[in-house]
């Protein structure tokens, strides 16, 4: 039978199998840019369709050079007239662009990319999107978007793609033309009630639209329809996978009104506030449910998420079972036993600690006891995970701060039970929205006000040649009798590790995240030293700024016996001064310490700003922040201000989240991330609420998505997540 005769449903079927093909199978994808693509992550047709723009030129928007708006961004269409590749310095190149219209003329200044020497000539026409600024007599833009143009301009939305290994924007842009012939009048896996229902693009016209728009309405409505499909496919794999853990277990249906559970209440010395209330009610629902359950407790610092988890161990035990809680750090998980401990003592709980400095004696014993029942509830560090840690029935596993655990290390520790129940506690303030997009197959509980506030502390941003007056108000602390932490982004480097982490970083000092960075800056005055370390601070601090005082150091590559023994004899009133890393973001409450120093501080995210100044300010005495930063930086400067008009963590995981660009929103280091491209968290708040509602109704109907309107999404699902290992796949189990 001939192509021409081919039946619709056949032509229908081949485009849908086309997005699974090699990307070779691509019009103008030869073995050679195969490979370069792959060097980007593409390797699949659908890969390439899904390369969406960073941005767009919207040149129905063109201005004149006369017209273009100082200090605002535009763009220009023009005629290049001189290109000049110029060396003010050894190691920096720059291309000076001239480009004139009808109006004048525009200077183009370009950092860094002496291949546009060869690649703009004198008489081209080419459009530049950038920031408009005025020096010298020109108007110029420094680092605009550059692209070539034919004829007139007006009203051509321009879309601007990632691209590397000497791919262009046009070579790009005909490639994704290509891919996007080859699979015209695929099947759309969207069900059409759904489609119907929030009136979405069909898949089709939404990659067409998202990558070719003729209008700026067309690409947010592509884009709209996109980002609900990319939503959706998470929830489901997050709530399929959850549903295949349980598979065959018979999990255990707690007792949440049993003795140790009431008489726990008694035995607290203070009500719990409004928040826990809530909290505990949510979580021993779950855990009396006959189903396994997948909970997370989100709790800013200090807002008593262990008191929380307390009562749920308590079920678990009340209901004939064990517990496993795993906590980051040997000092966590000591101070866990010690609270937990000295409660559960009053209630007949029996508690044990392990970890990697447990004695030979000491770990056969709790080993043993656990085993054999003696032993109700294990706290512990990566030691739990160890295949000898053999609990006789465990029903619940409690992981601290569980982002800093792995997927593998979770999954461990939760194959201890026959059918534990999952409790997840983290400090890390994540907004309801990111919370549903990350851990849709979790149910969720917030706390969000403090049982016992302390005196709480003043923030307080300073330019690195202000730093005396954090150094004042640190020795005025000390002469009172009080503690000063002091903050550093890194241990120490030699001079090689110096000028790599310079190159890493200097390229866009704006690209902030969730978590920590590191650049290189001036330390005490001097540009060329490196952006401070804790080495290098502790033995600056001691011998120019605090002699008289006891400072020691702190990090994380130490043995864990003198690092206990570092923030022992801190807590114990030994140690004036700690200079440490981020490794005490948690730690061992000190009251004592009511000066925090953290240098700088445009290097951290707010999250990790926020639950590091937790540290002071929690007894009787108020405490206070300071954030030191040598960046000139507006961006950096306006999110360290963010902290000091609000001590609401969740707030500024909002203004954090707000002040990123699109594609940061989830961040990189959040495995599989990359299977939402599109999302916003701020933006599309209610289309995460919807997609995951969607996703619960769908499986709710066709648990195995075996339904025939449903087959096609079923397939979709599969072929997005194949051979990947996506965090949200196993966060629960």
């Amino acid at each position: 039978m001939s192509n021409t005769s081919a039946r619709p449903s056949d032509i229908r079927l081949r485009a849908t199998l086309a997005f699974d093909e090699s990307i070779t199978s691509v019009a103008g994808v030869s073995s050679k840019r195969a490979c370069e693509l792959q060097r980007m992550g593409m390797r699949r047709v659908r890969d390439l369709l899904q390369n969406f723009p960073r941005r767009y030129i919207d040149m129905s928007c063109v201005c004149k050079v006369a017209e273009a708006p100082i200090g605002r961004m535009a763009t220009i269409a023009g005629v290049v007239h001189e290109v000049k590749l110029k060396k003010p310095k050894p190691r920096l190149k720059l291309v000076e662009i001239s480009v004139i219209d009808e109006t004048g003329v525009i200077i183009v200044t370009a950092f860094n990319q002496p291949w546009l020497k060869d690649k703009l000539h004198a008489g081209e026409r080419v459009a530049l999107s950038g920031k408009v600024e005025f020096d010298y007599g020109f108007k110029r833009m420094t680092n605009p978007i550059i692209e070539h143009v034919q004829g007139e301009v007006s009203g051509l939305i321009l879309s601007v793609h990632p691209t590397g290994g000497g791919i262009s924007q046009k070579q790009m842009r005909s490639l994704i033309r290509s891919a996007l012939q080859i699979t015209s009048g695929a099947l759309d896996p969207l069900p059409l009630e759904l489609r119907q229902k929030y009136r979405l693009m069909s898949r089709q016209t939404a990659l067409r639209c998202v990558h070719f728009p003729h209008t700026m309405q067309e690409a947010a409505q592509a884009r709209r329809r996109l980002a609900f499909e990319e939503l959706l496919y998470v929830q489901l794999l997050m709530m399929t996978e959850s549903a295949k853990r349980a598979e065959g277990l018979v999990p255990c249906s707690h007792t949440i009104n049993g003795k140790r559970v009431l008489q726990l209440s008694d035995a607290l010395p203070f009500e719990l506030s409004a928040g826990q209330e809530k909290a505990k009610r949510d979580l021993l629902h779950v855990m009396s449910k006959p189903s396994l359950a997948n909970h997370m407790i989100l709790g800013d610092v200090g807002t008593g998420k262990t008191v929380v988890a307390a009562f749920g161990m308590a079920a678990a035990v009340d209901s004939g079972g064990q517990v496993l809680m795993l906590a980051p750090t040997e000092v966590l998980a000591e101070q866990h036993a010690r609270t937990l401990g000295d409660l559960f003592a009053c209630v007949g709980i029996r508690v044990g600690l392990l970890t990697g400095s447990t004695s030979s004696n000491d770990r056969m014993r709790i080993l043993n006891d656990l085993s054999s029942g003696n032993l109700d509830v294990l706290i512990g560090t990566h030691a739990l995970m160890e295949d000898d840690v053999v609990p006789a029935n465990c029903t619940l596993v409690v992981i601290d701060e569980q982002q800093r655990f792995g997927v593998d290390q979770r999954a461990s520790l939760l194959s201890k039970g026959a059918a534990p129940d999952a409790l997840y506690l983290t400090a890390t303030p994540i907004p309801r929205t990111m919370a549903l997009a990350l851990f849709g197959n979790m149910t969720l509980s917030y706390i969000k006000d403090r049982p016992k506030t302390g005196s709480g502390r003043q923030t307080y941003v300073l330019s690195r040649s202000d730093r005396g007056k954090a150094y004042d108000a640190a020795k005025e602390a000390l002469a009172q009798g009080q503690q000063v932490y002091v903050v550093c982004p890194l241990v120490g480097l030699n001079t090689q590790e110096r000028n790599e982490a310079a190159q890493r970083h200097s390229h866009d000092e704006d690209d902030f995240d969730f978590y920590p960075q590191v650049t290189i800056e001036g330390a005490h005055g001097d540009p060329d030293a490196s952006l401070t370390a804790a080495v290098e601070e502790a033995s600056f601090l001691s011998r120019n700024v605090f002699p008289d005082y006891r400072v020691e150091l702190m990090y994380g590559g130490m043995p864990s016996d003198e690092k206990r023994a570092v923030m022992q004899r801190f807590a114990n009133g030994e140690v004036n001064v700690l200079v440490t890393t981020t490794v005490v973001e948690v730690g061992i409450d000190v009251p004592n310490a009511t000066v925090m120093i953290i240098e700088d501080a445009d290097r951290f995210g707010l999250s990790q700003l926020h639950q590091l100044r937790g540290r002071v300010g929690r007894g009787d005495k108020p405490g206070q922040v300071f954030l030191v930063s040598a960046s000139k930086k507006e961006g950096a400067i306006a999110r360290l201000s963010a902290l000091q008009r609000t001590d609401d963590g969740f707030e500024l995981a909002e203004e954090d989240l707000a002040m990123r660009r699109e594609g940061d929103i989830l961040g990189n280091r959040q495995s599989g991330a990359s299977a939402l491209k599109l999302v916003n968290v701020i933006r599309d708040a209610a289309m995460i609420e919807e997609a995951h509602n969607s996703a619960a109704a769908i499986l709710q109907a066709d648990p195995y998505l075996q339904d025939s309107e449903n087959a096609a999404l079923a397939r979709e699902m599969r072929s997005i997540f194949t051979g990947e290992q996506y965090e949200y796949a196993v966060i629960g189990g």
